[in-house]
């Protein structure tokens, strides 16, 4: 990776180049095809010392970030924290569209799939619970399934005496399954 840097208003001394070339560097670790880095340096009002990474990759993608600090070594140090956070995130990105391309090809491929019987396999449970039924009325239910953290619960209805199932909703309200006899 060709890496320029710049600086304005502060002398540029073979240590903060090494530094600035070891830590731009890093961020090709996150992010592979990195093309070039330009990397901005400078003071402003003899106080805060600025940095600013901008790294452009063969993928027509920009990765800029800025940081101001007390501290120069603070400043490119944080800049380039903020440049892996953005160049992980890209490449997040690039591996769901991958997948999701990838699952959207074997759709298209056996679009008959889901109306083919397939040969029933072997079910393996790997916990088998035994659970005692209490009768209860639904918000008894869930006031028990709440206290014991659990997303659903299981229980047999005082009025009808058949078992039920209650379950949290994401949405944060409650759902209740009821057993119907099959016409």
């Amino acid at each position: 990776m060709d890496i320029k840097i710049t600086a304005k208003n502060i002398k540029l001394t073979p240590a903060i180049k090494e530094f600035i070339n070891t830590r731009v560097g890093k961020v090709e670790n996150f992010f592979d095809n990195i093309v070039s880095a330009q990397v901005l340096i400078s003071v402003e009002k003899k106080i805060n010392q600025r940095a600013e990474i901008i790294l452009h990759t063969g993928a027509k993608t920009t990765i800029s970030a800025s940081a101001v600090e007390s501290n120069l070594y603070k400043a490119i140090d944080a800049a380039a924290v903020k440049a892996e956070a953005q160049a992980k995130k890209i490449k997040n990105k690039a591996k769901a569209r991958k997948v999701s391309k990838k699952s959207v090809k074997e759709a298209d491929i056996n679009p008959f799939a889901e109306h083919v019987l397939l040969p029933q396999t072997d079910v393996k449970f790997s916990v088998i619970k035994q659970v005692e039924v209490s009768p209860m009325n639904p918000e008894d239910a869930a006031y028990e399934m709440e206290r014991l953290g659990y997303s659903f619960w299981m229980f047999l209805d005082e009025d009808s005496k058949q078992i039920n199932l209650i379950f949290k909703r994401l949405d944060g309200t409650y759902g209740l399954i009821k057993p119907i006899k099959k016409k």
